[in-house]
C-alpha cells in the first residue's frame, strides 16, 4: 500500500504542475480535464493514506501529524490550481506549498514505513 501511497502523491504533483501551466496558458478545457484527474488522484492519496494510517500507527503523534500535514499539503495544491484558474495571485500559496509539502515528505521518509533515505 506505501507504493500506491508514494505514486499517487507523485503523480498528483505532476498533475498539479500541468494544470496550473494549462490554466495558465489560456486551455481552459485541457486544464479541466487534467484537474478533474488530479481531483480523482486526492481522493486515492486519502484513502490510501488513511489505509497506512489504520494499519500502521502506533496512536503517536508523528502518525497523526503526518497525516494531518498530507490533508493540508493537498488543500494547497487544490488552493493553487482554483487561484490560478480565476487568475488571481498565487505567490503566497507556492511559499506555503512548498514549505509544508517538504515537511510532510520529511516526515513520512522519517516514519518508520517510510523509505529510509537518511
Amino acid at each position: 500500500m506505501t507504493h500506491w501511497h508514494i505514486t499517487s502523491w507523485v503523480v498528483a504533483l505532476i498533475l498539479v504542475f500541468v494544470s496550473y501551466g494549462l490554466y495558465g496558458a489560456g486551455k481552459a478545457k485541457g486544464a479541466k480535464i487534467t484537474h478533474m484527474i488530479l481531483r480523482l488522484f486526492y481522493i486515492i492519496i486519502i484513502l490510501t493514506g488513511a489505509e497506512l494510517f489504520v494499519r500502521f500507527a502506533n496512536w503517536n503523534g508523528e502518525y497523526a501529524g503526518k497525516m494531518l500535514l498530507g490533508i493540508i499539503t493537498i488543500g494547497l495544491m487544490e488552493m493553487l490550481v482554483i487561484r490560478k484558474k480565476k487568475g488571481k495571485s498565487t505567490g503566497g500559496l507556492w511559499i506555503g506549498f512548498i514549505i509544508v509539502l517538504v515537511l510532510t515528505v520529511l516526515l513520512g521518509l522519517h516514519l518508520p514505513i517510510g523509505f529510509h533515505v537518511f
